[in-house]
């Protein structure tokens, strides 16, 4: 395996090196989805770069909707993505979301991996968002959300609502903030992820079970708590992951994600599209968690009245609606993979690249190594780590035969 480091801005082992101050005036104008103001240039564009950059003042401007489809994924959404007039995310947010959040979050490396280009007949590459700050991708949304409120919000207190790395990450955008948080848990969520958001400084509420979380923070916002959604708030920070990749891969074809309430994929989409208008994203979830699959099947976010993976970091009960908007627009497909294939993923990442994966950070190699997304011989994929926190003796046991 080998370290990919394109960007200017990397440092050693792929990361930024910055100070512990914030600039806490750096989120003006970036946490509002709406429409955008046109975005500094936050690094040098090639002319290559630049031809393949898509103005994001014209980007969609079109009424007329223009369908793709992809005959290599197994076709679940009807006439692949959808593109039109109306986005609530742009490439414009994120952006300015990229420089707002950089003080408190790493800029994590593309590794290329020779074993699942083997595997998959293609070019491979894992993005490390196991490496990133509270352990998971959940940090840059966390940061941007939290960021983007006024300091009146701010001093009334922040309600949030997480199987784990969700909480984790916005108690540690709060502390960063000075802000109080209240995070409402369900009481299966893992030790290491229940510590760490108390270690962040957070106040947890637990509920029996994901699906019932909704009742405290409804009851806290009720209180004057200002809520920061999970799944909708985080996407100009999440997007942040595909300018990375980009600017790591310019030739990049497919970007393979792992899908909770979707929060994730909608920003890699946003910007990978924007910037590399001819790759693919393809969304994975467990079979036991398949709020999104399910969603985009009936048309409208659906809530699962049960959840049975052992990928906790994918079990949203329902998603995003400015999410479940993006994913219909811009992703190719969603498909679901077995807890067996997320279990060989885990122990695949580990033997071959020596990197520890939660079950959810793992669901974007199990739909590769499973077939579940196929690629063309020689194209370059990059399958998404979306996290790494989990218990020791869990994750022994995960390895074991």
């Amino acid at each position: 395996m080998s370290l990919v480091v394109r960007g200017s801005r990397a440092g050693r082992a792929g990361f930024i090196t910055v100070s512990a101050a914030v600039r806490f005036d750096a989120f003006a104008g970036c946490g509002r989805l709406g429409p955008a103001r046109p975005a500094r240039s936050l690094a040098p564009v090639t002319a290559s770069a630049r031809a393949r950059t898509i103005d994001p003042l014209r980007a969609r401007s079109s009424v007329v909707e223009r369908r793709t489809h992809n005959s290599l994924v197994p076709g679940s959404i009807p006439g692949g993505p959808t593109e039109g007039d109306r986005l609530t995310v742009t490439l414009a947010d994120i952006e300015r979301a990229r420089e707002a959040i950089a003080p408190l979050v790493h800029r994590t490396p593309l590794l290329s991996s020779r074993a699942l280009g083997e595997r998959i007949g293609g070019v491979g590459y894992l993005k490390a968002e196991n490496l990133q700050r509270t352990g998971s991708f959940k940090a840059r949304g966390a940061v941007h959300a939290v960021g983007a409120l006024t300091s009146q919000e701010r001093a009334g207190g922040i309600v949030t609502m997480s199987a784990g790395n969700h909480a984790a990450a916005v108690a540690y955008a709060a502390r960063s903030f000075g802000a109080k948080v209240i995070v409402a848990m369900p009481e299966t969520a893992p030790q290491a992820k229940v510590a760490a958001t108390r270690a962040y400084g957070a106040e947890i509420r637990f509920a029996p079970d994901t699906t019932k979380l909704m009742p405290i923070v409804e009851e806290l916002r009720g209180a004057g708590f200002h809520f920061v959604h999970p799944w909708d708030d985080v996407i100009p920070g999440t997007g942040t992951i595909g300018l990375e990749i980009v600017d790591d891969l310019p030739e990049v074809d497919v970007v393979v994600v792992p899908v909770g309430g979707g929060g994730l994929i909608a920003g890699i989409a946003t910007a990978v599209r924007a910037r590399r208008s001819g790759a693919r994203v393809v969304g994975v979830q467990p079979e036991g968690a398949a709020a999104m699959r399910r969603s985009l099947d009936a048309g409208a976010p659906v809530r699962l009245e049960r959840i049975d993976t052992i990928a906790d970091g994918c079990s949203a009960p329902s998603v995003g609606v400015r999410a479940l908007e993006v994913v219909q627009r811009l992703v190719d497909d969603v498909v679901v993979v077995p807890d067996a294939a997320i279990r060989e993923a885990v122990r695949f990442i580990f033997d071959r690249a020596r990197l520890v994966v939660e079950p959810a950070g793992a669901v974007a190699v199990a739909a590769l190594l499973a077939g579940a997304v196929r690629v063309r011989t020689g194209e370059s994929v990059v399958a998404v780590l979306s996290g790494g926190n989990i218990d020791a003796d869990r994750f022994a046991g995960l390895l074991a035969p």
